[in-house]
């Protein structure tokens, strides 16, 4: 089809949620590299936002996903599952979590903590079930999640928010003047990519870690969009020395196959049968997606090559701010790098896109992410960097910066 075509059809039949879109659409992939209808490439430097680590058509990957569709994509839950088991034995070996639950997004994974957390002190017999989440945070579109969203413009729409959550700015002394006796818990994101690639300083994670222990407080590390290698470690809470009670993943495990999952500590996990679940949750297709993941991560030393490929893009990109007194800053952890401007970057993103680099905004509209697969190479990054700095200066030439 033609894009033209595309846009008409999506105009009159879907559901208009993600605005007037950059007029692309894919038709195959090969490692950082997409190529549309016309045979145009494109470098991937967003990973379907943090989701295709390994890229795309990863001959390994493939391979395993084909052989487990012609065998079997779904049965359900009420028998079991080899790859859900194997994949659940195997975040525990590389965690340090004891018990796993699997969903099939990073929201779904996000509630069923929320639900955990609340499960936990009720089996206790206590009525705790409030939690703090900070200012600037995304944790989903579900209305619990939405309402532990710290950003007033996703709840706005959709008000009053399910009570229980408390949004606070990462000050521990204001996290400290609105506990009580009902709090259950603190959710946290170690680096706010939806609000704009805002890293959390390690002393301040470490103050309020030990402040939830010291008073009964669960821990819920958030690590959807850090986890799975995406930050130089194969979940970013290993970089802060702490051990949260619960945490969350999705995008980056399934490698483009949709699936979430929560990880806890075996004390902590008090669910009984029936009082969650999921239909698709950890099927046959999806965990032998994020077995292969895992596979793939530590037989290719990714881990070593998003820290080394991540210190590149990072200086590289350092040394273009200083050229442009229009770009306000650059910070991030590992291969999730933002840029942040003086001005609104939709535009920006639009014409780096239509120029052949693949990037996103974030964090209140003035920030540019950039998320490439976790294989990217020296010559991906140059080619990138090639492509930013001549639409950035371009961009700034005609007046528009």
């Amino acid at each position: 089809m033609k894009i033209d075509e595309i846009i008409s059809y999506d105009s009159q039949y879907y559901v208009n949620v993600f605005g007037s879109r950059i007029p692309i659409a894919f038709e195959k992939g090969e490692g950082c590299i997409l190529y549309d209808s016309q045979n145009k490439e494109y470098l991937d430097f967003i990973s379907g936002i943090s989701v295709c680590n390994l890229g795309h058509s990863h001959p390994k990957f493939v391979t395993a996903l084909k052989d487990q569709i012609e065998k079997l994509i779904h049965t359900s839950s009420l028998f079991y599952i080899e790859p859900q088991a194997l994949l659940a034995k195997r975040l525990a070996e590389v965690s340090k979590f004891d018990k796993v639950f699997f969903c099939n997004s990073g929201a779904e994974a996000n509630e069923a903590a929320i639900k955990l957390v609340r499960n936990y002190f009720y089996k206790k017999g206590l009525s705790k079930y409030k939690i703090i989440t900070l200012e600037n945070s995304f944790h989903g579109r579900t209305l619990a999640t939405t309402a532990a969203t710290g950003q007033k413009k996703y709840q706005k729409p959709f008000e009053p928010m399910p009570e229980g959550f408390i949004n606070v700015e990462a000050d521990i002394e204001k996290i400290k003047s609105v506990i009580d006796d009902k709090t259950a818990a603190v959710m946290i994101e170690l680096v706010q990519a939806e609000g704009g690639i805002k890293v959390l300083s390690k002393e301040f994670v470490q103050k309020l870690f030990a402040f939830c222990k010291e008073h009964g407080l669960l821990f819920v590390i958030d690590e959807v969009q850090t986890g799975i290698g995406r930050c130089g470690s194969l979940f970013c809470f290993e970089q802060y020395d702490v051990t949260p009670d619960i945490i969350t993943l999705a995008k980056g495990l399934g490698n483009g196959v949709p699936i979430g999952a929560m990880l806890c500590k075996k004390e902590v996990a008090t669910f009984e049968p029936g009082e969650h679940g999921s239909t698709f949750g950890g099927n046959l297709l999806a965990t032998r997606a994020a077995l292969e993941v895992l596979r793939i991560i530590e037989e290719e030393n990714i881990i070593e090559n998003v820290n080394k490929m991540g210190d590149y893009l990072k200086q590289k990109l350092l040394e273009l701010k200083e050229q442009f007194d229009f770009m306000v800053d650059v910070r991030g952890l590992g291969l999730l790098i933002g840029v942040e401007f003086s001005f609104p970057v939709k535009e920006l993103v639009k014409e780096l896109a239509l120029a052949g680099l693949l990037t996103s905004s974030c964090g209140g509209g003035n920030v540019i992410r950039f998320a490439p697969p976790l294989i990217v190479q020296k010559t991906h990054i140059d080619k990138a960097l090639e492509i930013f700095k001549d639409v950035v200066k371009r961009y700034a030439d005609m007046g528009r910066a």
